[in-house]
């Protein structure tokens, strides 16, 4: 059962960071990278990426095949599914790594240092694909204001390059299907899934 959190204890947590989702020495590689824009407030004091219930996420990455249950971590990861994330070869990250209550409370500079940020991290960690959540939140990072969902005709630092909707519940141009699509094209040009599975 999902924990509850009082706005008090909530906002306690802004600020707060929530460590990448990444393989170690002994996990297989990554070869999809998920780029959420920051950490919500609840995501920081779960301690786990996309925990806010309400967020698509998990959802998505179960309906496109990328996970093999509905992994639940609103109340925090468990190890067995930091295992059947990794073991897929997925991993996650932030453009910005601080908590806020909306990502429109970041700045211009906050975003521009975290695409600075994440070209280190994928030439470190040499991803197949790299799949940036969130349109607005890419076109400032990367001064590109002309760039449409989808995959990028550029690469990120070697990496096959997406940029697609974010899954947040307050986007509410995007559905659990469209996302699910859009997350599925991403892991099957990673090579995560399978074109026919």
């Amino acid at each position: 059962m999902a924990p509850r959190f009082s706005r008090e204890q909530l906002e306690s947590f802004r600020g707060a960071t929530v460590p990448d989702l990444l393989g170690g020495p002994d996990d297989p590689p990554t070869r999809l990278l998920f780029v959420g824009i920051n950490p919500g407030l609840w995501t920081a004091a779960a301690g786990a990426h996309f925990a806010r219930r309400g967020n698509r996420f998990w959802p998505a990455l179960y309906a496109a095949g990328i996970t093999p249950r509905l992994v639940d971590a609103s109340g925090g990861m468990t190890e067995e599914d930091r295992q059947i994330v990794l073991e897929r070869g997925v991993g996650i990250t932030n453009l910005v790594p601080v908590a806020t209550a909306r990502a429109n409370e970041l700045t211009m500079a906050e975003l521009r240092a975290g695409g600075r940020a994440l070209v280190d991290l994928v030439a470190r960690i040499r991803p197949a694909v790299v799949a940036v959540l969130g349109v607005t939140a890419y076109r400032h990072a990367f001064g590109a204001a002309a760039t449409a969902a989808g995959r990028q005709p550029d690469t990120l630092a070697g990496a096959e390059l997406w940029v697609l909707p974010n899954p947040s519940g307050l986007n509410a141009h995007e559905t659990l299907a469209t996302l699910t699509d859009a997350y599925r094209r991403a892991a099957v040009a990673a090579g995560v899934v399978g074109r026919g599975s």
